[in-house]
């Protein structure tokens, strides 16, 4: 099995994602090298993991003896010399900052034997540029946790133009040993599946909400409370944190174009005045007193398939570009935002004819790129594959 090749690993970076990777690991029986830039980050991350191992014991998902003997896996240390000479596997968790990512990788390339794979965890930026920043770029790809990695079931493992084939089920087969469920994104594409899905979303909502068309309320009443998903999206940004929706926003319309067009006029003035929601207490919602109440009695202000009908399109764009198989963008959706269905099982059940015919008038009507149908969805109504109701859709 591949996966007997990673017994020793290094994790870059002790924060949110960082410390839960590296307690991932060591849960799986890996020795793990926790590495920040200093001593303050690296205890701060160990008292987390202590914390978070403490629940696991509480809860009854391990027994205490295997707690102590996942944290005792675990050494830290602010030497990439000392935490990388020796391993099978780096994942790299820093903030999402190219210069910074492409600096660590070159640093850990340095250092770590010729065998190793360095995986880094960001949830956009280019694998591929990563890569280049290396002398083993068939050994560098993206695994793309989803916080908090501890409890959160999905991986995106995604492919950089140079990234081997056997890098990648090296890395689908650990991060099914770690007990989660890999993704594959066979391209470097911006936004992978799920914030690129995520992305088309939020658009949709919040140019609805700029034009007057309906309130924030009233469309997260809509979405919970009529279409079943877990959070409305003005809820669910905030939850995100309202300057991470914004730069990952910037960064697939620089990939994508009018397409990924976003409404500044929504969101930038609340990351100005640092009102980035509930890390800050307030952002679209007053999150000072807990979870905002949506009311119940606004759910039919918004048409959620008009939120469905830009998932699919961008599902479709996905499937376009050879980027991801309908299964994989089902799976993303489902398990890395709890959506009760994937897009392309929406697709299939709904009709592609019935979100054809939706996306149409909404171009019609607003002429905005959001809304202009993916080919592939032209093309799969003109050969009668409509879905359930024809025996093809986007699944056979």
């Amino acid at each position: 099995m591949v996966e007997t090749k990673l017994k020793k690993a290094a994790v870059i970076g002790s924060g949110t994602m960082g410390h839960g990777i590296a307690q991932l690991l060591a849960m799986a029986g890996h020795e793990v090298f926790m590495i920040d830039i200093n001593e303050e980050f690296l205890s701060k991350g160990v008292e987390r993991i202590k914390w978070s191992l403490g629940k696991f014991v509480e809860k009854r998902r391990i027994r205490r003896e295997d707690a102590d003997a996942a944290l005792a896996r675990i050494k830290t240390t602010t030497s990439y010399e000392e935490g990388c000479r020796d391993i099978d596997i780096a994942i790299e968790a820093v903030p999402e900052n190219m210069e910074l990512k492409k600096t660590v990788f070159a640093k850990i390339d340095s250092i770590a034997p010729a065998h190793a794979i360095l995986a880094s965890n960001t949830s956009t930026l280019s694998i591929t540029e990563m890569g280049n920043a290396t002398n083993r770029p068939e050994k560098v790809a993206g695994m793309h946790f989803f916080n908090p990695p501890q409890l959160m079931a999905l991986v995106e493992i995604i492919k950089g133009e140079k990234t081997s084939q056997e890098t990648i089920d090296t890395l689908m087969e650990l991060a099914r040993k770690l007990g989660k469920t890999p993704v594959l994104v066979r391209k470097d594409v911006r936004g992978f599946i799920v914030n690129r899905v995520l992305g088309a979303v939020f658009n949709e909502a919040f140019w609805t909400y700029h034009r007057g068309e309906a309130t924030k309320e009233g469309i997260d009443a809509s979405l919970k409370y009529s279409g079943g998903f877990p959070m409305g999206w003005f809820e669910l940004a905030d939850f995100v944190g309202l300057d991470i929706v914004y730069e990952v926003g910037k960064i697939l319309h620089a990939a994508y174009g009018e397409r990924f067009k976003p409404c500044e006029e929504v969101i930038a003035p609340l990351v100005k005045e640092g009102k980035l929601g509930q890390k800050t207490g307030v952002g679209f919602y007053d999150w000072t007193k807990g979870r905002p109440r949506i009311p119940f009695n606004l759910l039919e202000e918004y048409d959620v398939k008009r939120s469905w009908a830009v998932a699919v399109n961008e599902a479709a764009w996905l499937i376009y570009e050879d980027a991801a198989s309908p299964k994989d963008i089902d799976t993303g959706m489902k398990l890395g935002t709890y959506w009760p269905s994937g897009p392309c099982e929406y697709a299939d059940r709904a009709g592609l004819d019935g979100v054809l015919e939706r996306l149409k008038k909404l171009y019609a009507e607003y002429g905005m790129e959001l809304y202009k149908p993916c080919p592939v969805l032209e093309e799969y109504v003109s050969k009668g594959w409509t879905g359930k109701k024809a025996g093809r859709g986007f699944y056979g």
